[in-house]
Parts: C-alpha cells; structure tokens; sequence
C-alpha cells in the first residue's frame, strides 16, 4: 500500500521558500564560523545607521537562522500553515504578502531601535558609527549602544507572524492542536493570545532575551493590514 508523500500538497510558492531557507542554512551546518562571521554580517539586518547595514538585507535577513531550533520552528510553522494561506490568496499575492510582512517586521524592529537609540543619545544616529569612540562617549550606555548597531536580526519570524495572523482571520475556527495542551484550540483564540504574548515579551525584554519580538509584532500588524486592505476572505469551496 503507498502512502502519500506529506510533501505532495505542498504550494509552489510555500515549496520554494522552504528549499531557499534550507539552501541557506547549508553554510551554518558545513562553515559555521564563516556564517556567523561573514554571511551573517553581510546579509543578516542591522540598524540603518550602522556601519554593518547594506540595503538588501530588508530582505536577505528573512533567509538567515541562527541555529537550528530557530529554523526548525520556522519551516514547521511555514510548512504548517502557508499552504493552505496561499490556497487562499493564490499563488502571487501570498508571495507578496510573505515579503511585505517580512519588511514591514524589520522596519518595525528598527523603529522600536531608533526610539531606544533617541533615549540613549537624543538623536536617531550617531556620527561614524563605525568607530568605538562613537560608543564610548555614552559611558554607562554605552554597550547598550552598541548592540543596538550591531547585533544582527536573523528568521523568517516576522513574515510568519504575518502568515499566522491571515490563518487566524480567514479560518478562524479551525481548530489547532498546541504542544502541551490537550484539547484543541480555534485559531481565533490561540493566535491572538500569541500576538500578546510576543508584546509582553517585547516590552519587558527580559535579561538574555535575544529575540526580536518587535520584528514578530511588526510582521503582524502588517498582515493584519493587508488582510483588511485587501479585503482577503476564506475561499468558498474550502472544506
């Protein structure tokens, strides 16, 4: 008896993102010191006023992970949820929607960076960032500084919050199974109760807490956006 692939249904664009993902992880797993080093400081996303940003990484910074939890949630949550999103939308316009939720999370996250930057120095740049001396005259804030200019933002996380919050609005009944809770859950309740969470997080930033949960939220908002401007709905003849 053959059994179906569980690949087999998988939409042409949710199965390409999947293979460049995975491509680009490839240098992590065979050259880490050269990804964490080079391809990261090169493609990952930096504060626009860093000596490290370069404006393709808008874009680029979607395709790198750090490790390989990081991607594993990622691709599951992709693999998960973007067929049946792009079903919805159709092939082209769930490309653009990934991309734009993808943006629209690292401006949100340089925003959210150019208020902390404004805090620290009463400004939104600073002069040659490229060099310590730029850092150190903020004395005790000074690593804070720092890390705001130079600690890369790596994940497709933030066009998959975009993906979640589209799921949750075209099928908001559709009940989901989560890790460590029994019973299902529709997705009107469970997503939104996430999207908290990730603001919680964010505005608290906890000691360690490297995630860029600003970026998650900017994601967000931004498919929530499109799918009311767009004025997206749930496909008749879905069942």
């Amino acid at each position: 008896m053959n059994s179906q692939s569980p690949f087999a249904n998988l939409t042409v664009v949710v199965k390409n993102l999947l293979i460049i993902n995975l491509i680009c992880f490839l240098p992590y797993i065979l050259f880490r010191p050269l990804y964490l080093d080079k391809i990261i400081l090169w493609f990952g996303g930096y504060y626009f006023n860093s000596s490290d940003f370069r404006p393709w990484q808008i874009i680029t910074y979607m395709f790198l992970h750090g490790g390989w939890e990081h991607i594993f949630f990622n691709m599951f949550a992709l693999f998960s949820f973007g067929p049946i999103v792009e079903y919805a939308l159709g092939a082209k316009r769930f490309f653009n929607f990934y991309f734009l939720c993808g943006i629209g999370a690292i401006l949100c996250q340089m925003a959210v960076q150019a208020f902390e930057v404004h805090g620290i120095t009463g400004g939104f740049t600073i002069a040659h960032p490229e060099l310590q001396s730029s850092f150190i005259q903020y004395g005790e804030k000074a690593q804070s500084l720092y890390d705001l200019y130079h600690a890369p933002i790596v994940g497709a996380s933030g066009a998959i919050f975009g993906l979640l919050i589209a799921f949750g609005m075209l099928f908001p009944n559709m009940e989901l199974m989560m890790l460590f809770i029994p019973v299902p859950i529709k997705a009107k309740y469970i997503i939104p109760v996430y999207v908290v969470v990730e603001l919680f997080l964010g505005v608290k930033q906890f000691s360690g807490d490297s995630v860029a949960h600003f970026a998650h939220l900017g994601g967000a908002i931004i498919g929530y956006i499109m799918v009311k401007v767009w004025r997206l709905q749930r496909p008749n003849n879905f069942y």
